[in-house]
């Protein structure tokens, strides 16, 4: 099996809801300036090389709709041979988008491939427009369409989280992605257009454009005192708040692929290997958990340990099963490699974006630190837990 190499990985900045710089921006501008800008890092491939673009988007409808793989490739300038296709494994599938791609290459069927991901939750909310979860509510499969936030509750209830650990937490995650601002240490992030709309003085409103390069919903006036006065977002009883919980966010990020054989032809210095990718089920009632057996599934078959790995992206759906898996998989001793320029509690979960996203943090961070290996992992509505190994490029 050949190496599947990245060559470039990047992102937009990740903005809040309905309220950030990004809110008026259509999906398909956010992922095709970003699948653009990933093939710009690489100035000596030509696109009419890249043999297909897999997009994650977790929520394929509407303005993020009609195969936004495809119509993202064009709207990005790509030529007509570029193919394109929309993968959804809801919270990875920006990182399934990438596997995807890298398989590609690895099974000797492409040389250039791209994955990335994209969630306007602006645009197109939780849940979608037209949700019709399953109607019988006797069967047990309806744990399947239960909201993300009561299965958090599941776990920290089950498990024993507290609210006073959650919110210290997130307190901690909001800290490091400031000091990650402070200090310019989100590398990955291209600046990108985000649209307005502003009313003219005649009354008529005009589009306009400017350039966003940091993720908006980092809070530095964040204090332990200000979690602890938040109410319970999902159940009267509960410890899981708006402040414990990851940010609903806008954003697109990309990452280039390349065989061995088109790496060397072309001259290019690799940044580092997608190794492996797996997936695994549990409970849907406590989708939360599934880092906890993705990782050990991931480590066995590469024949690491936790020990291994020095750079970790745990995605930070909630504190309270972030907690739990780092908890279970005995890597509290590493808390200075797990999202060390913080995690979605503070930057955002742009859902079939997140898994593209982190990847392109973790490269980042992996070369920041030399870090030989690094992990990213997930879990994932309706049950699931996804995790896979990069290793560095010398």
């Amino acid at each position: 099996m050949k190496d599947a190499y990245i060559v470039s990985a990047v992102r937009t900045p990740g903005c809040k809801r309905a309220k950030g710089a990004l809110k008026d921006t259509l999906p398909l501008d956010l992922i095709s300036f970003i699948l653009k800008s990933s093939v710009a890092k690489v100035p000596q491939l030509d696109p009419n090389d890249i043999d297909d673009v897999m997009v994650g988007c977790a929520f394929p409808e509407a303005e993020q709709g009609l195969n936004i793989g495809r119509n993202a490739s064009k709207i990005a300038g790509f030529p007509d041979k570029v193919s394109g296709a929309t993968v959804n494994r809801f919270c990875a599938s920006g990182l399934e988008a990438i596997a995807d791609a890298a398989m590609r290459i690895m099974c000797g069927w492409s040389e250039v491939t791209i994955g990335a991901g994209v969630e306007s939750m602006t645009y197109v909310p939780m849940g979608g427009n037209l949700p019709r979860p399953y109607p019988d509510a006797e069967k047990k499969e309806i744990d399947l369409f239960m909201s993300m936030g009561t299965t958090a509750e599941n776990v920290a209830k089950r498990y024993n989280i507290s609210r006073q650990q959650q919110d210290e937490f997130a307190y901690n995650s909001q800290m490091k992605a400031v000091n990650a601002q402070k200090n310019g240490l989100f590398a990955e992030i291209v600046p990108t257009p985000a649209a307005k709309y502003v009313t003219q003085a005649d009354g008529t409103v005009k589009r306009e454009t400017f350039l966003q390069s940091f993720d908006d919903g980092v809070r530095e006036e964040t204090t332990l005192e200000g979690l602890g006065k938040l109410r319970p977002a999902f159940s009267l009883t509960g410890s899981v708040t708006a402040g414990n919980s990851s940010q609903t966010t806008d954003g697109a990020a990309a990452t280039v692929l390349m065989s061995g054989d088109k790496v060397k032809a072309l001259g290019i210095k690799p940044l580092a290997k997608l190794k492996l990718y797996t997936t695994i089920g549990c409970r849907s009632d406590e989708m939360g958990v599934g880092p906890r057996y993705a990782i050990p599934k991931l480590l066995q078959l590469a024949g690491l340990t936790v020990d291994d790995i020095g750079v970790w992206e745990i995605n930070e759906a909630f504190a309270s099963q972030a907690l739990y898996c780092i908890r279970e998989l005995g890597l509290e001793k590493y808390m200075d490699r797990i999202n060390i320029n913080g995690g979605a509690i503070a930057l955002g979960h742009p859902l079939g974006c997140t898994g593209a996203k982190l990847a392109a943090t973790l490269v980042t961070n992996m070369r920041a630190r030399g870090a030989k290996y690094g992990v990213e992992s997930m879990c994932i509505g309706g049950g699931m837990g996804a995790a896979a190994l990069f290793e560095l490029c010398d």
